[in-house]
Order: structure tokens, then sequence, then C-alpha cells
């Protein structure tokens, strides 16, 4: 099996790419991340979806990729330069909000439904307000976050950050837990009761 050998890549997918280059973002999130959001996603027809970090959107390109035309997404960033370019990609779809928030505030102040699948790509939901966001996960429900592995580019101090983390979904006993040492590192978790 060759896993590098990603064949449905999201339309969108490219001209983002070339837009991170443009713009000199370097946080992008990899092919195998994507490929796998969008399978899980995939499984939640009619689902309802967050997505914590959207940075420029190329995890939200794979995303919408898995969605059907009943689902929705919601998305949140704090980086108004970064939310005006995926606005540009997706501000037309009505599945999509695009919320440019401070996703801590946004965390504490949410009442709305519980989701199928969440996406922690930025320190809220996995750092910090991490228990309000495994209250947010439906039972069945996924709970994705990467960048567990070493990166050359972590602060000093930052894999304590990591193994804090990793220790606390251990010890939960509400969710079933993964972790891969593949892509950047990737943990899915999902909701038992």
């Amino acid at each position: 099996m060759n896993d590098t050998n990603i064949l449905d890549k999201p339309k969108i997918h490219s001209e983002i790419e070339r837009k991170c280059i443009e713009i000199g973002f370097t946080m992008p999130s990899d092919l195998y991340i994507g490929s796998l959001l969008k399978t899980l996603i995939a499984s939640k027809p009619k689902g309802s979806f967050l997505e914590l970090g959207t940075g420029i959107g190329l995890s939200l390109s794979w995303m919408v990729d898995g969605m059907d035309n009943e689902s929705v997404l919601i998305t949140v960033d704090n980086d108004q330069e970064l939310i005006a370019i995926a606005e540009e990609y997706f501000g037309d779809d009505p599945r999509i909000q695009i919320l440019c928030q401070d996703a801590s505030n946004w965390i504490k102040t949410y009442t709305g439904t519980k989701f199928d699948l969440i996406f922690a790509d930025a320190w809220p939901g996995k750092y910090s307000e991490i228990e309000e966001v495994l209250n947010l996960v439906k039972v069945g429900g996924f709970y994705v976050i990467d960048d567990m592995a070493a990166q050359p580019n972590w602060p000093e101090g930052h894999q304590d950050n990591v193994d804090r983390l990793v220790s606390y979904l251990e010890k939960r006993d509400d969710f079933s837990l993964t972790k891969m040492n593949w892509s950047t590192g990737v943990i899915v978790a999902v909701r038992k009761s």
C-alpha cells in the first residue's frame, strides 16, 4: 500500500496551496489529515461539524469535500487576513459559517447543537477549553487533533503541553481513543457516552 498516493484532493486544494505560498503561510495542514477528515466526515450524513483554527482553509477544503448537501460546518479563527482568504473560497457555500473570533471566547459562549466531528487545530479546543470542547461532541462523534508528534518549529517546553493533553485524553472513560504515529501525529477520539 502506498499511502502517499492521495488521489481525491478537493478541486480547490491546489489553489489554496498556491495562495499559501503567495502569502508565506507556513502552518498548512498536510494531505494525510485532510484525507482522514474527509473520510470521517463522509461517515456522518446530515452532520454538524466544527473546525477550530481555519487558517487559510486547506483542511476546510477536505472537510467540505466530505460533507453532503444537508451537512453544516462552523469554522473559527482569530486571524482576519486568513479568514478573508477562506471567505473568498468558501463564503458562498450556505452550509459553512466562517467566524473571525477568539476561539476561546466562542467555545465558552456557544449554546448551539453538539457536533458529529470537531477538528481542533488551534490552541483553544486542544490545549485550553478542552473540557468544554469535548462536551460539544455528540455520542458517536469524533474529536480529531493533529500535530501531536514533535515538530521542529515547536517552542521550548511545548512537548509538556502535548504530554499533558495526551495523558488527560487517555484518562477519559467517555471516549475511545486511537493515537497514530502518522501524518504529524494524530489522535482520533470517539465519544462513547
